[in-house]
């Protein structure tokens, strides 16, 4: 299995989909129990909610599965979100907390370098490539990191998720109209709720890629599950009757960037 698969596109938007793959090398699925092995925290269905969205974007997706090794994680193992309770590199829980290995079959530093060599490594090597390719065709580009997650998980945050969860680290990682833009249309979607670098301001991948000062910006979207899965839990069914109320709005988030971005060079 390769480790990424990337469509490259002619606009200066590119589209990373980090934990959509599903794919475990057959030793880490032997190593998980029973609970890892159901692939829980996957970004179930992200691929076929945003397909054909926007048809000139480049997509950058990981085949393997988050459980084999995050790829929206510091390679170094530095926690995005000191003090807070989430996940590592190479997970050993789930989001709810519990252990998803058999006991004493979890991963090893040995073991962790080789999972960032085999997959985080080329994923992000596909992905810095993309995003240079793109910035030096348009003098521009985008950078939009689709992510999904249950809407209700106790050991991450209280309460209930909003539908969208916009993250650009407070700010830093994309120009001032280009969250505005998120935002507003987040905020005018009609029976959705949104919320602005709140639980999650954006993970590694945003916030590493980020140098508006470059042309290079990134926001990252956590979309509520429930926004677009008939059941936020097994068999995690994609409910074509949610994403079809849900698409239109990420539709126009992606070709508004796009818009936004393109006056944003025509300024420079």
């Amino acid at each position: 299995m390769e480790p990424f698969s990337l469509t490259r596109g002619e606009s200066c938007l590119v589209l990373a989909m980090p934990h959509t793959g599903t794919w475990l090398p057959a030793e880490v699925r032997d190593a998980l129990n029973d609970r890892g092995r159901q692939l829980a925290d996957t970004d179930w269905h992200l691929d076929r909610l945003y397909a054909d969205l926007a048809p000139g974007a480049s997509v950058v997706q990981a085949n393997f599965h988050r459980y084999v090794i995050d790829a929206n994680r510091d390679p170094d193992g530095t926690s995005l979100y000191p003090g807070q309770n989430t996940t590592a590199l190479c997970p050993v829980t789930d989001f709810d907390g519990c252990p998803i290995y058999e006991t004493g079959r979890e991963p090893d530093a040995a073991e962790i370098e080789r999972r960032r060599l085999a997959c985080h490594a080329p994923y992000h090597a596909a992905l810095a490539a993309e995003l240079e390719r793109v910035r030096a065709k348009h003098g521009v580009a985008v950078l939009y990191d689709c992510h999904s997650i249950r809407s209700l998980i106790p050991y991450l945050f209280e309460g209930v998720l909003p539908d969208f969860n916009i993250g650009t680290d407070d700010g830093v990682t994309c120009a001032p109209a280009l969250e505005r833009a998120v935002v507003d249309i987040c905020g005018n979607a009609q029976g959705y709720s949104s919320v602005l670098n709140g639980r999650f301001r954006g993970g590694w991948t945003t916030r590493h890629y980020a140098r508006p000062d470059r042309g290079i910006h990134t926001i990252q979207m956590e979309l509520a599950q429930s926004t677009h899965l008939e059941a936020e839990a097994m068999p995690f069914a994609y409910s074509p009757a949610r994403a079809a109320r849900l698409r239109p709005h990420l539709e126009s988030i992606l070709e508004t960037l796009v818009a936004r971005a393109r006056a944003l060079e025509t300024e420079a």
